[in-house]
């Protein structure tokens, strides 16, 4: 294997590049198609501001690592903007997500919806205005990634193989979404139901078939989009879980965001429906009293962690994480992928797993 190889498989040179890509796109003439100048400028300079801010870039990085997988070699400018154009529609998710769940942050910044209320803090309507123009920008950020996409330059054979993907993967993350929605709100000791919403907006959606798309550019057979399943499912689930623990338990210094904002939504997540399922009748009575609650106080988010250690859900969750890393490592132990690869997935799945943020 060559130096050079190994070189391109370096995450955090990946990362720059797809950076470059993206920050040539966002400021190129076609973002700005009806919105350069003016007030309306505002939009495009907004999705700049927030596809730009510094990020994980995970999603990119997996479809990367895919083409690599299946012995694409050191890349076409197809791979760039594929890979970049999942970070844009990663910022439509986040922007509508943020809507939805009324999160003031996002990155330890305001959550775009807030922004845009500071912003205009004059009008009587502020909030409203704010909720509103987000909704545009994800909107603004949905159409830039399928323009990124379109000015790939796909052959017939790789637009075959790519958009049936593309569209499983946002129909997985869109009923992910809803599925999380119905489901938000009331603690239930449903595991199966949390794992599922887990698989579809987590797992497939973050993982799974960014990896399939970056295998697919280069024509992947059967058996290694099975095996970059077999990977990803677990790493995804493994994910998820962490988040759900950061969620709660997390520092809001490193992870961007209130550990108050899950508790106060009533998130349906595993952590909760563990602890629900175990729960005392006493420590049952508090979760439903206080899970859920807008106004849920941190003394009050402090009595609902108590539950979850004492109820060993949070215990349970670390197995859980533990359990899935290593299934998804042992899934790369094949001779159908490179040295270089496997590191590269490796590392991924720690920088997943593995963090306080």
């Amino acid at each position: 294997m060559s130096t050079d190889l190994a070189h391109t498989l370096d995450l955090d040179v990946l990362r720059d590049r797809v950076d470059t890509v993206l920050a040539d796109f966002l400021r190129s003439s076609f973002v700005g198609f009806p919105f350069r100048g003016g007030r309306a400028g505002e939009l495009t300079e907004a999705l700049t501001d927030f596809v730009l801010a510094p990020g994980k870039r995970i999603r990119p990085l997996l479809c990367i690592l895919g083409w690599h997988a299946a012995g694409g070699g050191d890349g076409e400018e197809s791979l760039w903007r594929i890979a970049a154009s999942l970070e844009v529609f990663h910022a439509f998710a986040l922007i509508h997500d943020d809507i939805i769940d009324g999160s003031p942050t996002r990155r330890g910044r305001p959550s775009a919806h807030r922004a845009f209320a500071a912003r205009h803090r004059a009008r009587p309507d502020a909030d409203a205005f704010g909720v509103r123009a987000a909704i545009l920008l994800g909107d603004l950020a949905l159409i830039c990634s399928d323009a990124l996409m379109n000015a790939a330059g796909l052959s017939t054979r790789q637009r075959e193989a790519v958009l049936p993907l593309l569209d499983a993967m946002r129909g997985e993350l869109l009923l992910g979404q809803h599925l999380d929605l119905l489901a938000t709100g009331r603690p239930t000791g449903d595991i199966d139901e949390a794992m599922t919403i887990s698989r579809l907006k987590t797992a497939k959606y973050t993982i799974e078939r960014p990896l399939h798309l970056g295998a697919a550019l280069v024509g992947a057979d059967r058996d290694l989009l099975a095996l970059c399943s077999a990977y990803a499912i677990p790493l995804g689930e493994a994910f998820q879980l962490r988040d759900d623990l950061l969620g709660v338990f997390g520092d809001p210094a490193l992870t961007g965001k209130p550990v108050l904002d899950d508790l106060r939504s009533g998130k349906a997540t595993v952590l909760m429906a563990l602890a629900t399922r175990r729960a005392t009748p006493e420590q049952r009575r508090t979760l439903d009293a206080l899970v859920g609650r807008a106004d849920l106080s941190e003394e009050d988010a402090a009595r609902i962690q108590r539950i979850l250690q004492h109820t060993g859900a949070r215990d349970t969750v670390e197995t859980m994480i533990n359990e899935r890393y290593e299934r998804a490592l042992a899934a790369l132990d094949t001779g159908l992928l490179t040295p270089p690869t496997t590191a590269a997935l490796r590392q991924i799945a720690a920088r997943a797993v593995i963090r306080a943020a």
